[in-house]
């Protein structure tokens, strides 16, 4: 029976041949290849290599920001794309001893200030003291918010020198008593206040320090935007070149200095550090995984040409899945790249079952009749699956999806109409039956599993159950691959220094610079409020350092001429120890303003605007508060959050509704975040199991059968589950990485399933199933082809970064799991293997 099915084949591969002349071995035929096939892959090729040339690529939040996001949602990847808070670098220098700290902080601050890579350094040494004092004091009655026109009414004035007698006898009294003829009404001395009231830094040797004074500090801004990670970068040399210059320049005269250490915290450095992180371990685990596939291939094909040419399927389906994503999107995000890549890792399979399974120097033809159609079914699946991603209303799931269906098309069409043109004359890989022969004979006892398989499943859906309200990670900290003693460090510096609160913030949008500074003073009025009562602990405004036109006329309009000052200021200080005279600087400059007022080329000239603060230190708070492109203008006014650490959210909307401003958005950028992580996850859950369902319904059109259709989708099903259970018993909360992961699982494992259905044939009563004898070639590539994928996707698993832990994690066992259960669950029982067997031996 076997002899006569033998020769049955081989007759009908030899007729196959004849009618297919374009892939007969040019060994045996020498008639020429399917150049056709070769050309248009050179083609493709050629032509990816231009688009993804003229590509663009990107690493920013914007894969995470829906197609229609919320007027929330967009400020929140703006500010953490180019944002002040992304802009700030916090530094802190440890070691040595107090003078050598506060030494290397000056002469590091000097260096940098030097350069163009920072916007601003301070270490609280008061570098622009002098300018800014100067500026103040020309400019008291346009910054201060004090200037009304009650201010300067008898009862105003005579407040107003009461309370600069009483400051003559504070801590204040020097700078009053100086101030007093020019200004005895306190402007200045208040302008100071009110820009100074946000909490300092402790000073040891005039430089900011922490309150154990064992660290010195210092706050950079750096010029780069928090989306150039490059820029950031060489901020960041910039930064660590500036101290080991400093160290070496103290060490001579300070040896302490020798023993100081530079720490650096903040957006732009989590950035790239995560950057490089990601980079040198996904290099250092991609090289050992292709080595080692390398090694492994050469070891069982016994052929360098076989392991270039099985190559050439996941090069194809790279090129292919960024070109179509630069075809489909404005840019292509990192994240494709590095998930998409990984997808592509299952076109090695498919070189893998065409070299084995291919007869030992015979026609590919006949690999193609007897083994294509399954393999084409398994590729089929998997782009079905990932089809269900095109849908996502956020562009990273839509990238992914695009990537791995044009990476996985591009592979299997390689591998089915190239690959055979390419085997060089004489081309075989070694017989690797042997490998097989073991599993062959263990095969049919596959199914006496069933029963553990089916109780790991039931187990694994008890457990899921159970810890059902902690499956599944909430926090996009989950994929943050910044470290917990990083985490610390930060939140360390930023209490030290007292730096902008990253989570909290109010948006102002208006058409104009103008209209964001009237609306930031209106919302001001309000803040202050909030930190008056206890909820809030300060704000910062870009109105503070440049108030709105309209306040500046409406100050000026506020000022007496000279004749009527001087009468009100004789009758506001009757009784109080002033001299008038004494005080006629005052009068006059007040007087001069209010003349000025009233001539509109004069108040042009005295108004305030954004380059009238160049060389001050309001120039640096302005740049970083206040923002202006083609679309308009943004103000941004960072909040504090009171000791509680909590910010009334529903308070701080309510304020802000009280303004009376449209577009003033109050941002907590965790719970935003958060917010948008969930929304994400899921949309990614919904859209994983549509592709799930996808595949089962491609599966039931093409078996035709409910018994062959169970049969493939049960080991998938047990598979995912039982990792599932294994990652929650661990203590791991799935992420959107797992669902990849998983996808991934079904897309690989499809293909084990559908190859052991393929030995499984029906009865006549279509009740009974019939096992015909494996090959021990197929058994072996199955073998080779899982083999290969654990050592591609499980050394993943070693990985400190979330990305790429997750996808090994839940792709190592998977696949392991879907070769066992599809063995064991495919597979007729033996004694409806050996009844079927008998029953055919009598047949013929």
């Amino acid at each position: 029976m076997r002899n006569a099915q033998q020769e049955g084949r081989t007759a009908e591969e030899r007729n196959g041949s004849q009618h297919n002349p374009a892939w007969q071995n040019p060994a045996k035929t020498g008639r020429p290849r399917a150049w056709s096939a070769i050309w248009i892959w050179l083609l493709a090729l050629a032509l990816g290599a231009v688009l993804i040339f003229r590509a663009s690529f990107t690493a920013d939040l914007s894969a995470f920001l829906p197609r229609n996001p919320t007027p929330e949602q967009a400020l929140l990847v703006e500010q953490l794309k180019d944002g002040m808070v992304s802009r700030l670098i916090l530094m802190g220098i440890e070691g040595g001893d107090a003078d050598s700290r506060a030494a290397l902080s000056k002469a590091m601050a000097q260096k940098l200030r030097s350069g163009s890579a920072f916007v601003s350094v301070n270490n609280g040494e008061p570098v622009n003291q002098e300018k800014d004092q100067a500026f103040f004091f020309r400019n008291r009655y346009l910054l201060s918010p004090s200037v009304t026109p009650e201010r300067f009414t008898v009862d105003g004035l005579r407040a107003a020198l009461t309370d600069t007698l009483d400051l003559l006898t504070s801590s204040a009294g020097m700078l009053a008593s100086e101030m007093l003829p020019h200004d005895p009404t306190g402007e200045m001395v208040e302008l100071l206040g009110r820009l100074d009231a946000g909490r300092q830094p402790n000073k040891v040797q005039g430089a900011w320090a922490s309150a154990d004074g064992k660290r010195a500090l210092l706050l950079a801004q750096t010029r780069a935007l928090g989306s150039d990670t490059d820029g950031q970068e060489k901020a960041i040399g910039v930064l660590r070149h500036a101290f080991e210059q400093a160290r070496a320049d103290l060490a001579a005269r300070m040896p302490q200095a020798k023993n100081a250490q530079l720490l650096m915290t903040g957006p732009g450095v989590f950035g790239v550090n995560a950057r490089n992180t990601i980079t040198q371990e996904a290099g250092t685990l991609a090289a050992i995984s292709t080595g080692l596939i390398i090694c492994l291939l050469l070891f069982v094909y016994r052929s360098p040409i076989a392991v270039v040419l099985g190559l050439l399927p996941v090069l194809s389906g790279i090129v292919a899945g960024v070109a179509a994503v630069s075809l489909g999107f404005d840019v292509v995000h990192a994240i494709t790249i590095g998930f998409g890549t990984t997808l592509v890792g299952e076109a090695i399979d498919y070189s893998i079952y065409l070299f084995i399974q291919s007869e030992r120097g015979g026609d590919p033809q006949t690999w193609v009749k007897q083994f294509w159609p399954t393999i084409r079914l398994g590729a089929l699946t998997s782009i079905v699956g990932f089809a269900a991603l095109l849908f996502s209303g956020f562009p990273g799931l839509a990238q992914l999806g695009l990537y791995s269906i044009a990476g996985l098309l591009a592979a299997v069409c390689v591998t089915r109409f190239v690959l055979p043109s390419l085997m060089p004359r004489g081309f075989a890989v070694r017989d690797v039956s042997h490998i097989g022969v073991p599993v062959q004979k263990l095969l049919p006892h596959a199914p006496r599993l069933r029963g553990i398989i089916l109780a790991c499943a039931v187990l694994a859906c008890a457990v899921l159950w159970v810890k059902r309200d902690g499956l599944w990670h909430s926090d996009l900290n989950a994929l943050s691959p910044v470290s917990a003693s990083d985490q610390q460090l930060d939140a360390d510096l930023r209490k030290d220094i007292g730096a902008p609160d990253v989570r909290y913030l109010v948006v102002v949008k208006a058409d104009s610079t103008e209209g964001v500074l009237q609306a930031t003073e209106k919302i001001s009025a309000k803040l202050q409020g909030l930190v008056d009562k206890g909820s809030l602990a300060a704000f910062e405004s870009p109105s503070r350092y440049l108030p709105s036109m309209e306040s500046q006329r409406m100050r000026l309009a506020s000022l007496p001429d000279a004749r009527e000052l001087e009468g009100r200021l004789h009758e506001a200080a009757q009784g109080l120890p002033f001299k008038i005279k004494l005080m006629q600087p005052f009068v006059d400059s007040v007087g001069a303003l209010a003349k000025a007022a009233k001539d509109p080329a004069a108040l042009n000239k005295i108004l305030l605007k954004p380059e009238s603060l160049r060389g001050t230190s309001m120039a640096l708070a302005t740049d970083s508060l206040l923002i202006s492109n083609a679309e308009g203008a943004s103000g941004l006014m960072p909040l504090t959050a009171p000791e509680s650490h909590v910010v009334d959210a529903e308070a701080l909307r309510s304020a802000i509704k009280q303004a009376g401003v449209d577009k003033a958005y109050f941002i907590d950028l965790k719970t935003e975040t958060d917010k948008l992580y969930r929304a994400y996850l899921r949309e990614a859950i919904i859209l994983t199991a549509c592709g799930m369902l996808a595949i089962a319904v491609l599966l039931a059109l093409h078996l035709r059968s409910v018994r062959r259709l169970a049969r493939v989708l049960m080991p998938l099903a047990a598979s995912i589950l039982v990792v599932a259970a294994m990652l929650a018993l661990s203590g791991q909360r799935m992420t959107i990485l797992h669902l990849i992961g998983m996808l991934l699982i079904v897309a690989v494992g499809s293909n084990y399933a559908l190859f052991f259905d393929q030995n499984i044939a029906a009865d006549s009563d279509g009740k009974r199933a019939r096992a015909s004898n494996m090959k021990a070639t197929t058994l072996a590539s199955l073998i080779l082809a899982n083999v290969t994928t654990v050592i591609g996707f499980g050394l993943l698993g070693f990985s400190s970064v979330p990305v790429l832990n997750a996808v090994g994690q839940t792709v190592g066992p998977g696949v392991v799991l879907a070769l066992l259960f599809a063995a064991a669950l495919t597979m007729p029982k033996q004694a409806d293997q050996t009844k079927s067997s008998n029953g055919n031996d009598h047949a013929s």
